[in-house]
């Protein structure tokens, strides 16, 4: 009897489970249906852009896009138990040596836990945001690394949707909490740069940092006034300068700041291509360096070694930035829980011979013609 009872219950148990997933494909067929009539397209069409296919518009990818978040249709039964070996990192652009060091950092984590890095770059991140994500979904990656400034609600909301698990590294502000983010202690390195010039006797001491929006650069600015302020020295916002963390940009800030009635003697540089920037605006200008005006970088790039003179910079740890975002990444991917979804790595202060101490002569040197 008892036996009969158990065979009953099993075939009971086996008849219930196909019937639940042919209530749920029947949803989110009914759901797809709505889609492409609120989109005015076919439900192939719809179809299409779930999977990731490559040949549709990219304005009706938009609009389909757009409609499968607002009604909340999650992908994440197509990727439940699949695994590809492959991780896809997410540039905003390859041509700085910055993301050099931080892919470097990634593939090195890639290559200990046999997992393939494909690499992209999406110069303009946000022209085109559901071409870019569902291209990610259509070739089945385990996860995302993001290293873009500024992701979009829409672009990270397309990616959850997807089911794929997502890191972000140094976004320009504070990422949703639910998206694990990596950075770097950005205020305690501006204090170390700033408090390093000032113990070399320099007071009238400039600031370029990045653009004003992005957390990074008001964090090390930040550092900088608060070094300056406990050193009793007046803050000056004449002094502080906002670039684009590239050459360009630190040339046309120091420059500005070179040309000021009274120059500064010394100039923190918010990235390290910035300060060459600096180096150039000041041999243009007929100043020295350290002689004439000292110079602190940020980001310890491999070049900094080899520019004349060697530059002193705060070391940001790009590559570890990389390597433990992939790290968190992975134990995402394992279904793993992250002890935390913030983590912030340590700056430290590389001092070369691009800083020197200050001479009271060298305050109004005047400026020669370039």
């Amino acid at each position: 009897m008892r036996h009969q009872e158990d065979s009953t219950a099993r075939q009971q148990q086996v008849g219930t489970a196909p019937r639940r997933d042919s209530a749920r494909l029947l949803e989110r067929k009914t759901t797809l249906a709505v889609i492409a009539a609120e989109a005015g397209v076919s439900l192939p069409t719809v179809s299409k852009v779930v999977n990731g296919r490559p040949d549709v518009a990219p304005a009706t990818r938009a609009r389909v896009e757009q409609l499968l978040d607002q009604h909340q249709y999650s992908r994440n039964g197509l990727r439940r138990n699949r695994r590809s070996g492959l991780i896809d990192v997410v540039f905003a652009g390859l041509d700085s040596p910055w993301a050099v060091e931080i892919l470097r950092g990634i593939e090195e984590w890639g290559a200990q836990h046999e997992t393939a890095v494909a690499v992209s770059s999406v110069r303009h991140g946000n022209a085109r945001p559901a071409s870019w994500t569902s291209a990610l979904a259509s070739h089945h990656t385990d996860g995302v690394i993001l290293v873009l400034t500024r992701p979009t609600e829409t672009q990270l909301g397309q990616l959850r949707n997807a089911g794929i698990p997502l890191v972000v590294i140094d976004p320009a502000n504070t990422p949703p909490p639910d998206i694990p983010s990596v950075g770097a202690t950005n205020w305690a390195g501006g204090l170390a740069a700033t408090e390093h010039l000032l113990s070399l006797g320099h007071r009238r001491i400039a600031a370029i940092t990045g653009p004003a929006d992005f957390l990074c650069s008001l964090a090390r600015v930040d550092g900088y006034r608060s070094a300056l302020e406990r050193a009793g020295v007046t803050f000056d916002q004449g002094l502080v300068r906002y670039g684009d963390f590239q050459h360009e940009g630190g040339f046309a800030r120091a420059v500005e700041l070179l040309e000021l009635p009274e120059r500064p003697t010394a100039i923190f540089a918010g990235s390290d291509q910035q300060a060459f920037g600096v180096y150039e605006a000041a041999r243009q200008h007929g100043l020295r360096i350290p002689e004439d005006l000292s110079v602190v970088g940020f980001d310890e790039l491999p070049v900094t070694r080899w520019a004349s003179p060697p530059l002193t910079t705060v070391r940001q740890p790009l590559a570890e930035m990389g390597s433990t975002a992939a790290q968190m990444l992975g134990e995402l991917i394992e279904g793993l829980p992250l002890r935390s979804t913030r983590v912030e790595l340590s700056t430290e202060l590389i001092v070369r011979e691009s800083t020197a101490p200050a001479g009271q002569d060298r305050i109004r040197l005047p400026r020669q013609s370039r």
